[in-house]
């Protein structure tokens, strides 16, 4: 219990920092918008926006992802993650059509705008930059430390954060320095289009998760290799496998020698149940037990 409350307050801190952050870019951004009018740094602070909605999300989803099974829920509350996370998908789709649209409308203006103080819009996305990467880097620590799929996708998306930061900050200063307003519009689009991409993704593999789809063809390999070669096995199969949130559920039937003792067949089968989760550490495992 001591080391599974110590996963948690990790992953906790980090829901939190990350939380934090959001909220500190946002005000900062806000400020810049205001200063430069760019929309290069409209698209992040967008981008900002959505990240404070998606770390709320993630917060929440670990919060109540963490409660163990109950009556109700005899397979745990692992969904919650994955239903935060489609929402999240559709809250980026459609900031991403606006920002994209935006961008669209202003580049087809003959003269495009060429923002304003640019300096404060650079000195804001550097503090983006430095902030994102401080968080990434402890949402990382957690993530290796935890194994948590939801700090682990979140520190993805803060990373592809990065992306529209330093190009928010080209922009601006390839505007200052040669007064090139095109290059702002363009950027926004750019942003709009990555992040998109990633809301598509996000929401895919949430989809899947729901929709009970099996692991990843590694993972599977990987099962059947531990359980092919464990002793006392002579082989297996059923071997079916689902995601819920960071948890990944496993069923499986073991060959054994039907001539050996109950108590035997249970070490084998518990034995074996060890070696899975020494391997996949958030996996659940059920095994069934059939004489050869």
């Amino acid at each position: 219990m001591a080391a599974r409350s110590h996963e948690d307050r990790l992953n906790l801190s980090a829901g939190i920092a990350s939380v934090s952050v959001a909220l500190i870019l946002i005000a900062a951004k806000l400020w810049a918008l205001f200063q430069t009018g760019a929309l290069s740094v409209a698209a992040t602070l967008a981008d900002s926006a959505l990240d404070l909605a998606m770390s709320l999300g993630a917060l929440a989803a670990i919060t109540y992802a963490a409660r163990p099974a109950d009556d109700d829920h005899a397979f745990g509350h692992g969904s919650a993650e994955d239903l935060a996370a489609l929402g999240q998908c559709l809250f980026i789709l459609g900031s991403a059509a606006l920002i994209g649209g935006a961008g669209a409308q202003r580049l087809a203006n003959p003269a495009p705008a060429v923002p304003m103080s640019e300096g404060a819009g650079i000195a804001v996305m550097a503090l983006s930059i430095a902030l994102t990467l401080a968080l990434v880097a402890w949402q990382r620590h957690v993530a290796r430390a935890t194994g948590n799929r939801v700090v682990a996708a979140d520190s993805l998306h803060y990373l592809g954060d990065l992306i529209p930061a330093i190009g928010a900050i080209g922009a601006l200063w390839a505007s200052r320095r040669f007064g090139l307003g095109w290059i702002d519009p363009v950027v926004a689009i750019s942003a709009a289009l990555l992040m998109a991409h990633g809301a598509l993704r996000i929401g895919r593999d949430a989809w899947d998760a729901l929709m009970d789809r099996a692991v990843d063809a590694e993972t599977v390999a990987g099962i059947e290799a531990i359980a092919r070669g464990f002793p006392g096995v002579h082989g297996h199969h059923d071997l079916r496998t689902r995601r819920s949130g960071g948890r990944v559920f496993v069923n499986l039937h073991i060959e054994l020698d039907g001539a050996q003792s109950l108590h035997e067949a249970h070490a084998i089968g518990a034995g074996l149940k060890h070696a899975i989760l020494a391997r996949y550490p958030r996996a659940d495992v059920i095994i069934h037990k059939d004489p050869v």
